[in-house]
């Protein structure tokens, strides 16, 4: 399986809410800017204790750029009127991920960093 169907398949895995099918190792871990999640069975349990947030998502995929075992995509998550855009750097071996790394804005801009329009 090469890098992008597997990104691909992290989507569809995903949108059909089969969470405890993702094809991750089971040394994965996952940081966002909520911090990072160790091991697959973390993961997993984060997941079924926060189902409503994790589930029911529709990803518009807007670029996968992937080389060898690494691959960067930009998405946004849409769930009713709940949109977020997404970057994110999945690592891969052995047709499994085995890291992602996600990038994108959790919260409202300090007004220090705002710029002057």
């Amino acid at each position: 399986m090469t890098t992008q169907q597997l990104v691909n398949k992290w989507f569809d895995v995903w949108e059909r809410g089969d969470f405890e099918n993702i094809p991750v190792s089971d040394n994965f871990s996952h940081t966002s800017p909520f911090g990072t999640i160790s091991g697959k069975k973390a993961y997993l349990a984060l997941v079924s204790l926060n189902k409503e947030q994790f589930l029911g998502h529709d990803f518009i995929i807007h670029d996968i750029i992937s080389e060898n075992n690494k691959a960067c995509v930009r998405y946004t998550a849409v769930k009713g009127d709940f949109r977020l855009d997404v970057s994110e750097w999945h690592y891969c071996n052995n047709n499994l991920i085995e890291k992602i790394i996600a990038h994108y804005h959790i919260g409202e801009i300090r007004e220090d960093k705002q710029l002057n329009m």
